[in-house]
């Protein structure tokens, strides 16, 4: 460890901030630390996080598992594009290109209130509406324009919802296959033939989706960029656009007319949000997006999957749902227990504490140095020694779900669903042999012992 005193740092200085612009203050993070402060940054970053997760806990068990060389090459086609639209296309296409171009123009906002607009995006609804700071005009341009943004984004769905057709097609023309049972190598023996008829039927049925998947996408554009435009104009429009960004409190409102009283679950479904999350002023994936997203995946994945075969149907709804469930909340339900457990043995009190709600809490990677400076004021202690104490310990809180992830979401999931596949092929096969041989032949093979017997008393 270095020695702080000798390299003498500007404590003034000290804050978090200077974890990204003082070399110094890097120069202090070494080894094991450092990579502890790299991890720790990554869970942080939704998109990011997600995307190296997601392509540790699906595509690298699979491909260990791979069953085929077409079977590994449709699965990395689809982990890999899959992961990219989960966690880069909102950011891309609601920051970037609808936000900042599309969207950005004149005729969506005057230029005399733009920057003012532009500036509440990336805030809710809620925020919005309570600033007093800023003209009704502004806040309906704002709302009117993030539920744009929103609605224009429908393309990202979508093209989840029909990647599992392109698969199919990729599959197809790569490797002249349409039989699952083919692709996933069920059959050691080779005797399964591609059926002509089948493989007609899979391209049709894929380049139907993906056409659709183009039409749909289109008019979601033009809508979102309809009210975009018009939005602020007209209350109805106001409330539909309200109703795109929060569908969740809209659902609650129409449960309490309708007479539901079950306070808890109108108060879950109310939280539900298709809203940006907000990244330092940038729109960013946000949980409700993610869920939406890849629940409407799920489906694809089954729809795409009746056109290959049912066992192809059943492996997906073996393992999906699962995966689907644990993309959304799993993991963060697995990281809370977790640390309630360390909690209870009072494990690194100094980062495991409870707020005034009885809740408890953890701080951010950028709050660390905050919490060091003081803790290392309170005991006469090393700066940069306490904090680096406090970057390891929460690197182990927050690296223990990422690791059950990894082994049991990825590589146990992962082998049980193949073999899984594999005995119900093997199963199936054995039902339809007994069905083309005559029941006394079929015994035969089974007690031939018995038969010999009887033979020799006959």
């Amino acid at each position: 460890m270095i020695n702080i005193k000798e390299k003498n740092y500007n404590y003034n200085n000290f804050n978090s901030n200077n974890i990204k612009s003082n070399p110094a203050f890097k120069k202090g993070f070494t080894g094991l630390t450092k990579a502890a402060d790299i991890f720790i940054k990554s869970q942080e970053n939704l998109s990011s996080t997600r995307f190296i997760q997601d392509t540790a806990t699906n595509w690298a068990p699979k491909a260990l598992f791979a069953r085929s060389t077409a079977d590994f090459s449709e699965m990395s086609f689809l982990e890999f594009i899959e992961s990219g639209i989960f966690y880069f296309a909102s950011p891309i296409l609601g920051e970037k290109l609808f936000r900042n171009k599309l969207f950005n123009g004149e005729k969506f906002v005057p230029k005399n209130i733009k920057a003012n607009v532009n500036e509440q995006i990336p805030k809710t609804v809620e925020e919005i509406t309570k600033n007093k700071t800023i003209t009704e005009e502004i806040k309906k341009r704002a709302i009117s324009k993030k539920a744009g943004i929103v609605l224009a984004c429908t393309a990202i769905p979508v093209a989840e919802y029909t990647l599992s057709f392109a698969k199919n097609l990729f599959t197809l023309k790569t490797f002249n296959k349409s039989n699952f049972n083919n692709i996933a190598n069920l059959d050691k023996k080779g005797r399964e033939k591609e059926n002509i008829a089948q493989q007609i039927r899979v391209e049709q049925s894929a380049k139907k989706h993906l056409k659709e998947a183009a039409v749909i996408s289109a008019a979601g554009i033009m809508a979102g960029a309809g009210l975009a435009l018009n939005g602020h104009k007209s209350k109805l429009l106001l409330n539909i656009a309200k109703s795109i960004l929060n569908p969740g409190k809209a659902i609650a409102k129409g449960l309490q007319l309708a007479g539901y009283k079950n306070e808890k679950v109108k108060n879950t479904i109310s939280s539900f949000s298709l809203d940006f999350a907000n990244n330092n002023g940038k729109l960013a994936l946000s949980k409700g997006q993610l869920a939406f997203t890849a629940i409407v995946g799920l489906f694809g994945y089954s729809k795409a999957a009746e056109d290959r075969g049912k066992l192809d149907v059943l492996e997906v709804w073996t393992r999906v749902p699962l995966v689907v469930f644990y993309t959304i909340v799993g993991s963060e339900l697995f990281q809370k227990g977790f640390e309630k457990i360390l909690e209870k043995k009072n494990k690194f009190p100094d980062l495991l504490k409870k707020n005034k709600e009885g809740k408890l809490v953890t701080p951010k990677r950028s709050e660390l140095p905050e919490l060091a400076k003081k803790l290392a004021r309170e005991r006469g202690t090393d700066k940069l020694q306490e904090l680096s104490r406090l970057t390891k310990q929460k690197a182990f809180v927050e690296g223990v779900p990422y690791a059950f992830s990894l082994l049991f979401m990825g590589l146990t999931l992962s082998g049980i669903t193949r073999l899984w596949t594999q005995y119900r092929y093997n199963h199936q096969n054995k039902h339809i042999a007994i069905s083309n041989m005559d029941f006394l032949t079929f015994a035969k093979q089974q007690t031939p012992e018995i038969f010999k017997d009887i033979s020799s008393k006959r």
